[in-house]
Formats: C-alpha cells, sequence, structure tokens
C-alpha cells in the first residue's frame, strides 16, 4: 500500500475494531475518514490505494488532543466503541475526538454529542453537517431530561466534562440511556475533583461512586505521558430491575 508523498505506509487492523494503526516512519493511530476529503481540526491524512485499486484516506488521531486515544495507545483492553455502536459522548467540546468516533462507529452506528458551551457547540454542529451520524446536542448533561426525547438507548457512554460531580453525571445519564450490561469510559481529571488529595485517592472516590450507581468497574489506566493526573475508567453497567 501506498500512501501520498511516495513513502510506503502499511494499514492495519487495530484490537479494537474500527481503528487502525499506520506503520510508516513511524507508526500513527489513525480512523478510516467517515467523509473522505475532510479534515476536521487541521489533522493529518493518510490516502492509501486497497487491493481492489480503490483508494481508503484514514485520519491521524493525535493522543495529545484525545483521551480517548491516550487510553488506547496507553493499553486500554475494551474502548466498547466499535462498528455499529450508540454511543452518548458528554463533553463533546468542538467534535474533535467525537469525530473519531463517528469513523470507528460508522454509518450504521450514532454518537450522540452533548456539550454545554454555546461555543463549542457551533464547532460541534459544524462537524455534524458533515458526519450525519453525529446528532449534536447543545445541553448541560447534569439534566438528561432536557433531551431524553433525542437520545436512544446506547451500548456505551464515554464521558469527558471535567466536572466536580463527573461521577453523579456518568450515572445520571446512565440510568436515563445505557443499555443493561452496556459500559461506560469516563476520563476522570483528578486537580478537577479535589486538588488537595493526590490523584490515586481521587480515582478510587470516584471509581466508589460508581460502585454505588449500579457501575462495576472493570478496568482503570493512567494516561501518562499525554495526560497528567487523568485516568481512563472502563466499567458495565447493570440496571437494576
Amino acid at each position: 500500500m501506498g500512501a501520498r508523498g511516495g513513502l510506503k505506509v502499511i494499514i492495519e487492523p487495530h484490537r479494537h475494531e474500527g481503528v487502525f494503526v499506520a506503520r510508516g516512519k513511524e507508526d500513527l493511530l489513525i480512523t478510516k475518514n467517515l467523509v473522505a476529503g475532510e479534515a476536521v481540526y487541521g489533522e493529518k491524512r493518510i490516502s492509501v490505494e486497497g487491493q481492489d485499486g480503490i483508494k481508503v484516506e484514514y485520519r491521524v488521531w493525535n493522543p495529545f488532543r484525545s483521551k480517548l486515544a491516550a487510553g488506547i495507545l496507553g493499553g486500554i483492553d475494551h474502548i466498547h466503541i466499535a462498528p455499529g455502536k450508540k454511543v452518548l459522548y458528554l463533553g463533546a467540546a468542538s467534535g474533535t475526538t467525537v469525530s473519531h468516533v463517528a469513523d470507528i462507529v460508522g454509518s450504521k452506528g450514532v454518537v450522540y454529542a452533548v456539550e454545554f458551551s454555546h461555543r463549542s457547540g457551533r464547532d460541534l454542529i459544524n462537524v455534524a453537517k458533515k458526519r450525519t451520524n453525529i446528532i449534536p446536542i447543545i445541553e448541560d448533561a447534569r439534566y438528561p431530561q432536557k433531551y431524553r426525547m433525542l437520545v436512544d438507548m446506547v451500548d456505551v457512554i464515554f464521558a469527558d466534562v471535567a466536572q466536580p460531580d463527573q461521577a453523579r453525571i456518568i450515572s445520571l445519564n446512565a440510568h436515563h440511556f445505557l443499555k443493561n450490561n452496556g459500559h461506560i469510559v469516563i476520563s476522570i481529571k483528578a486537580n478537577c475533583i479535589d486538588s488537595t488529595v493526590d490523584a490515586e485517592t481521587v480515582f478510587a472516590r470516584e471509581v466508589k461512586k460508581l460502585q454505588e450507581e449500579h457501575i462495576k468497574p472493570q478496568e482503570q489506566l493512567t494516561l501518562e505521558p499525554y495526560e497528567r493526573d487523568h485516568a481512563l475508567v472502563v466499567g458495565k453497567y447493570v440496571r437494576v430491575k
């Protein structure tokens, strides 16, 4: 397989379905571009020719700009975001990571992207104009009842809300929208919750809060060297009968 610029690049599937690695001068994490020819945030794109002679375009996924990419490169076992899945994304910001999640779930999946800031929301809406599997929701994630008419039951909730009560926010949304045995993936920023104690203590407290809301923790991974005092926690939600 070739890439633009004459350098040889080999595209390999990552063990997370819908994520790929470009092997070349340096290895890069990539997703298959849902809208070929379009960059979202100035990211590099790699165009390769498949066996059938048809060109396929991939987008480079920067782990310094995405907690999810940092978690994948850090070795998280399961992100539970895969082709065809329905994802509720809390804290969508301008849509940088959301756009890669949209690439992963593909045209048969959907990303419900919730963002409170109207300024970031404008960028998010622009991203969603081209990527029609993104449903932008400019609302406060603390009040899921405000957007309950817009969101179906989902397979996974990803949260990057950087709020002191983020465990409560994700739990509320899980009770509203997450399927039984669905999963949560939460990026916890320790100093945003409590800067007076060490990060490990904060992570342990947040995990305990999730457990109290019927979310069983399965994995925890710190995001160094990409982010300081951040952890990604993955859990399974068991709906109370």
